[in-house]
C-alpha cells in the first residue's frame, strides 16, 4: 500500500517549495499541460498564443514536450517555476478557477487542438472549477437503501448516499472491497486505462506507474474504503440470491443464499458485468490432469516454473497473462479464435518518477490539467471515427476513412514488432476494422509471439484431453496448465441473482437469455426502486474510464432517491414508452457504428446481433444526459 494517502490533498501555498527540486521536476513535466497552469498563476495573456500553444497529440501518445523547440520548452519551464514559487510565497492564483469561455481556451491550449464547447461544463466539474453541492436528504429513519456489491460503482454509491444522509447496507459475496480486482489475480492483471483517469474524480492518488497494476488498483479501492469508513457498512461474506419488490409496502426484500433477509426502500446494483466468467462447454473439460481454470479464478499458489501452459483466447487477460508468464513457463502455447487490433503505448510498463510526484504533489493545477489531457487523448477523441460512412467504398477493412487511417497505423506497428517473422503477421492481422473489437495495448505481446517457448495456434479448440488440448484440425497439444481466457457472462445481467418486481415477474422473463435493456442503463420499466450501474448498453468500447461512468450513474441515482425522500415519494418507475423510446435510439445509434459490423464477433453484441453492451454515445452525452433526471420518464407513487 502507498505511503502517501490515497486522497492526494490540493497543493496550497505556505512552506517555500524548495527551488533546486522544483526545477529539477520541471524538467520532466509534460508542457502541454503546464501551459494552462502558467495561466492560470500569472493570468498573462502571451501563454496562450503563439508559440507556446502545443502541438496536437499523435494516437494515444502524451506528447511530453508539446512539440515546442528548446528555447520556448526552456523558457516555459523557467516561468512555471518562477510562478509556482511566487505561488508558494502567497501570491494567489490570477484565475483560480476558469469556468465558461476561458476553460474552453485552456481546454484547446492543453489538447493542442480544437474542443468543442459542449465539454466544457464536463471538465470544469471534474477539475473542481464549479463547486457541485452535495445532493441532501433530510435525516429520514424509516428510508433504507441496499447497494449490491463493494467494488467501484458499490463503493461509490456508499459514499454519496452516506454524503446525502441516506442509510444504507452494502451487501457483498467477497470478504473484501474491490470486486472485479479483488477477484483478478492473474499474472500481468491491470489497468488498461491510465492510472489518473482509472481513479474517482474526488479521490486521486499518487499512482506509481502510468497503467497500474492489480495490486496497486486493489490498493487504491482498499484505501478509499478506509478513508471514507466504508467498512462499517458493509456486510462481507454476504452473497445476494433473491430481490423482489413489495408493491405493498413499496420497498424490497432481499434474501442471501446463506437464507438472511433484508429490507430497504430501494436496492441499486452494483455487481459489475465481468465478474461471472465463461467457462466453454468443451469435451473433456473434466478430464484434464492437471490445473485447469479460467483466468479470473487464478490460484494463488499457482507455480509455472518450467510448465507447459496453454492459454485459451487472445483477448485482454491473455494479452496480460501470456506476456507476464513467457520466460517463466516452460513453453506456451496459446490458442487463437481471432486476431485482435493492437495500438502501441510508449509508457505502459513506465513507472512515474519521483520528479513527476513532485509536481502532481507541489504544483498548483498541474495534476488537474495532466489528467484532462488524458481525458481528452483517452475519451471521446475517437468516437467519430467509429460511425459508419456509407459512401465510403472500402466497407470489408474500415467503416470510413479515418477508421482506414487507422488501420494503416496499427499495421505498420505490428509489422515493425514482427518484422522477419511472416508467419505470426499472418496470425497476427486482423481483416477486421480497428475498434471493432475492445481495442487493446501492446504490453509486450508481440514480443512474447517471437519467444522460441511461445506457440501461436490459430485453430478454434475442439476438445480437452486428460494430458492437453486438441484443436479443430486434429493438433493435439500436451501441456501441464490450461488457463481459459475464455471472458465473461456479459449477456447475462445481474446473473445468477433472481430479481423479481412488479407482479413477481422475473427480471429474466422481460429480458430474456441474452437481450437486457435499462433506461440510461440504469432504470427496468417493471422494476421501481431499483437502480442499476453498470447497466445494459453502459460498457466504453471506444475508450474512457469505467469510473466516469460510474459517477454519471451514481449521481443520477442519488439525485432521484433524494428527490423521493424529500417529496415522500413511495415508489418511482421509468415509464414503459420512455423505456422502450431509450432502447429503439440506442439501437438506431448502434445501427450507424462499428460494433454491427459483420466481419468479427465481439462481446458487446449478442448472438442475434444486437449490441446490448457497449455504450453508443459519446461520454459528454452520457454526462449529459444523467446530469438531471427527466421525470416525465417516470411515474411516481405517494409514501404510504
Amino acid at each position: 500500500m502507498s505511503a502517501v494517502p490515497t486522497v492526494l490533498a490540493e497543493p496550497e501555498p505556505g512552506a517555500p517549495l524548495d527551488s533546486q527540486a522544483l526545477t529539477r521536476a520541471m524538467e520532466h513535466a509534460n508542457l502541454p499541460a503546464l501551459v494552462p497552469v502558467l495561466y492560470q498563476l500569472t493570468g498573462d495573456p502571451r501563454w496562450l498564443a503563439d508559440p507556446y500553444r502545443p502541438t496536437r497529440s499523435r494516437g494515444m501518445d502524451e506528447n511530453i514536450d508539446g512539440g515546442f523547440p528548446e528555447r520556448v520548452r526552456a523558457e516555459i519551464r523557467t516561468a512555471a517555476v518562477d510562478a509556482v514559487l511566487a505561488w508558494s510565497a502567497g501570491r494567489p492564483p490570477a484565475v483560480p478557477a476558469p469556468t465558461g469561455a476561458t476553460l474552453l481556451e485552456l481546454m484547446t491550449l492543453a489538447a493542442g487542438e480544437p474542443v468543442p464547447a459542449e465539454y466544457v461544463a464536463m471538465a470544469a466539474e471534474d477539475m473542481g472549477f464549479r463547486a457541485t453541492a452535495p445532493l441532501s436528504a433530510p435525516a429520514d429513519p424509516g428510508f433504507r437503501a441496499i447497494v449490491i456489491g463493494a467494488g467501484v460503482s458499490g463503493m461509490l454509491a456508499a459514499i454519496r448516499l452516506r454524503e446525502a444522509g441516506i442509510e444504507c447496507v452494502v451487501l457483498e459475496k467477497n470478504a473484501d472491497v474491490g470486486g472485479t480486482w479483488l477477484e483478478n489475480r492473474y499474472p500481468g492483471a491491470g489497468v488498461d486505462t491510465p492510472s489518473h483517469l482509472y481513479s474517482y474524480s474526488f479521490a486521486p492518488r499518487q499512482w506509481s506507474a502510468h497503467y497500474g497494476k492489480r495490486d496497486e488498483v486493489l490498493g487504491y479501492l482498499r484505501d478509499v474504503a478506509d478513508h471514507y469508513g466504508l467498512r462499517e457498512m458493509i456486510r462481507f461474506g454476504t452473497e445476494v440470491a433473491h430481490a423482489g419488490y413489495d408493491a405493498g409496502r413499496q420497498g424490497w426484500r432481499v434474501t442471501t443464499t446463506a437464507g438472511e433477509e433484508f429490507e430497504a426502500d430501494v436496492v441499486i446494483t452494483a455487481v459489475g458485468l465481468l465478474n461471472r466468467p465463461k467457462v466453454p462447454d468443451l469435451p473433456g473439460l473434466g478430464d484434464f490432469h492437471g490445473p485447469i481454470f479460467h483466468s479470473a479464478r487464478w490460484p494463488a499458489d499457482l507455480d509455472l516454473t518450467g510448465k507447459r501452459v496453454a492459454v485459451v483466447g487472445t483477448g485482454a487477460s491473455a494479452m496480460q497473462i501470456v506476456p507476464a508468464i513467457a520466460g517463466r513457463a516452460g513453453h506456451v502455447t496459446v490458442f487463437q479464435r481471432s486476431p485482435q487490433w493492437i495500438a502501441p503505448n510508449t509508457v505502459y510498463f513506465e513507472r512515474v518518477g519521483d520528479a513527476v510526484q513532485f509536481l502532481t504533489e507541489h504544483v498548483p493545477f498541474y495534476r488537474r490539467w495532466y489528467r484532462t489531457r488524458l481525458a481528452w487523448i483517452m475519451n471521446d477523441r475517437v468516437h467519430p471515427a467509429l460511425q459508419v460512412d456509407p459512401e465510403w467504398e472500402h466497407p470489408e477493412r474500415a467503416v470510413n476513412a479515418v477508421n482506414d487511417s487507422h488501420r494503416r497505423h496499427f499495421t505498420r506497428h505490428l509489422l515493425s514488432e514482427l518484422e522477419g517473422r511472416d508467419d505470426l503477421v499472418e496470425k497476427s492481422l486482423p481483416t477486421y476494422p480497428p475498434f471493432g473489437k475492445r481495442m487493446l495495448l501492446d504490453n509486450g505481446w508481440f514480443t512474447a509471439l517471437r519467444r522460441d517457448d511461445v506457440d501461436l495456434v490459430t485453430e478454434a479448440v475442439a476438445a480437452i484431453t486428460p494430458t492437453g488440448v486438441r484443436a479443430e484440425d486434429g493438433t493435439e497439444v500436451d501441456v501441464d496448465v490450461v488457463v481459459l481466457c475464455t471472458g465473461f457472462e456479459t449477456y447475462e445481467y445481474l446473473h445468477p441473482m433472481d430479481l423479481r418486481g412488479r407482479d413477481g415477474r422475473s427480471i429474466r422473463d422481460v429480458w430474456g437469455p441474452e437481450n437486457a435493456d435499462a433506461y440510461l442503463g440504469i432504470a427496468v420499466a417493471g422494476f421501481p426502486n431499483l437502480f442499476l450501474t453498470a447497466g445494459p448498453g453502459t460498457a466504453l468500447g471506444h475508450g474512457g474510464s469505467h469510473i466516469t461512468i460510474a459517477e454519471c450513474q451514481v449521481r443520477y441515482i442519488v439525485e432521484v432517491i433524494t428527490n423521493m425522500v424529500n417529496c415522500g415519494i413511495g415508489a418511482i418507475e421509468v415509464r414503459p414508452e420512455a423505456y422502450a423510446d431509450y432502447a429503439r435510439r440506442q439501437d438506431e445509434a448502434h445501427a450507424r457504428m462499428i460494433w454491427t459490423h459483420p466481419a468479427m464477433r465481439n462481446w458487446y453484441r449478442n448472438t442475434l446481433g444486437r449490441v446490448i453492451s457497449a455504450l453508443p454515445w459519446r461520454i459528454v452525452d452520457y454526462w449529459q444526459m444523467t446530469r438531471r433526471v427527466r421525470w416525465d420518464d417516470f411515474t411516481t407513487e405517494p409514501a404510504r
